[in-house]
């Protein structure tokens, strides 16, 4: 079993990473062609737990060598995290980033070039705050983050240009990209903006990652026909194990587990293929035990609270109405107006909360009916009213 991967680590062994050789072989054909002047702008797609991130971080591993890779990770903003994330904290993250890539790769040169750059550049040392050494200017006015976001989005391109020995190209990895909601207003003007840098770049790449269905609005933002990179970003969709690939997974990975047909047509029914779950559910289980369907189904429930923990988080931090409005869904999927009249409110009501349950990928929107994104979520809240009466609302 120690092959098998905790549902919540990144950082897998070769062992560990399953069944993803077309999409390497195919991502990384792409991100190559940025030593010869052709970078392709990414897009991967893909519902939360599938291994996307796994999935970049391997890409790093393997592409280190002949380039510059910042992973950013726009869940990691303190801004971010106190529901305060604005198009400068982005810039700074991505500018962190690149300059700790940087000392990664022992590009001291070019790091003391840029903090002479950086000082030289026409704005107030006593508006400059430091980051590993490095100047990094602090921003009040919009002209400040006029000028400090021109000169982070052009940097990733002169670095390369300050290196073509060293580095074969830039290649920037943001994760958890579906974050950028939270700059509401700002989002579609920051999109644009993106796309105007991207696009004058030959030898930097960029790969945005995030946990968003086919149907998120986002994907229609970003790569629509009338979206920021429509008709020039290239959309991947990483999708769950099929029956057979999780199978032979768990055979390659997890040979003590001794499933009946019927137990594993079940435990393959409980987790979707989605890896987080598989690797999870798996580690869960008795080795060497015969797993039939009942078997399963009495150590799945058991197991919820686990498989569903990052969501009770998420469900916590829900006002009652959203909360409500998730439990209006585990039969079947509805209307807004049939929302409406389910909980004795008014349709317009629900704008905003049926948004925010959007925007945390919990819910979607599929031809004027919501539903829930993930089926752990439903089961979860089911198995919690069947067990105690009553769901998990919160109090006030």
């Amino acid at each position: 079993m120690n092959d098998i991967a905790w549902g919540s680590d990144e950082e897998l062994t070769d062992t560990q990473f399953y069944n993803r050789l077309s999409d390497i072989e195919f991502l990384s054909g792409l991100l190559k062609s940025t030593a010869f002047g052709s970078s392709p702008t990414i897009l991967l797609t893909g519902v939360r737990g599938v291994g996307k991130t796994a999935l970049i971080k391997k890409l790093k591993r393997d592409l280190n060598e002949r380039y510059l890779i910042s992973y950013i990770n726009l869940s990691q903003s303190n801004s971010f995290q106190t529901g305060n994330l604005d198009r400068s904290d982005i810039i700074n993250l991505i500018f962190r980033e690149l300059i700790k890539s940087a000392q990664e790769k022992g590009l001291t040169t070019t790091i003391k070039k840029i903090e002479k750059i950086i000082k030289t550049n026409n704005l107030k040392l006593d508006n400059i705050m430091s980051f590993e050494g490095i100047p990094i200017p602090k921003m009040g006015l919009e002209e400040d983050y006029s000028k400090l976001s021109e000169f982070v989005m052009d940097l990733p391109q002169k670095i390369y240009e300050e290196c073509p020995e060293e580095i074969d190209g830039v290649l920037l990895f943001f994760d958890e990209f579906q974050n950028i909601k939270d700059l509401n207003e700002q989002m579609d003007g920051f999109l644009w903006y993106l796309r105007s840098k991207v696009q004058s770049q030959k030898n930097v790449t960029y790969l945005f990652s995030g946990s968003m269905s086919l149907k998120d609005k986002l994907i229609e933002d970003i790569a629509g026909k009338n979206g920021a990179f429509g008709g020039r970003i290239l959309t991947i969709e990483i999708k769950p194990f099929n029956q057979v690939t999780t199978r032979k997974y768990l055979q390659t990975n997890a040979p003590t587990l001794q499933f009946t047909k019927d137990g594993f047509d079940r435990f393959y029914k409980c987790t979707k293929g989605i890896p987080f779950y598989i690797n999870t559910f798996a580690r869960l289980l008795p080795e060497n035990e015969e797993l039939d369907k009942n078997k399963i189904i009495n150590i799945f429930k058991k197991s919820l609270p686990l498989l569903a923990s990052h969501f009770t988080i998420t469900w916590g931090r829900l006002t009652l109405k959203e909360q409500k409005i998730i439990v209006s869904l585990l039969d079947m999927p509805l209307k807004r107006v049939e929302i409406a009249n389910t909980l004795h409110v008014t349709s317009g009501s629900l704008a905003r909360p049926l948004a925010t349950l959007q925007n945390l990928v919990l819910v979607e929107n599929d031809d004027g009916k919501y539903s829930i994104i993930d089926s752990i979520l439903k089961y979860w809240l089911l198995n919690y009213y069947n067990e105690k009466g009553f769901y998990p609302f919160r109090s006030d």
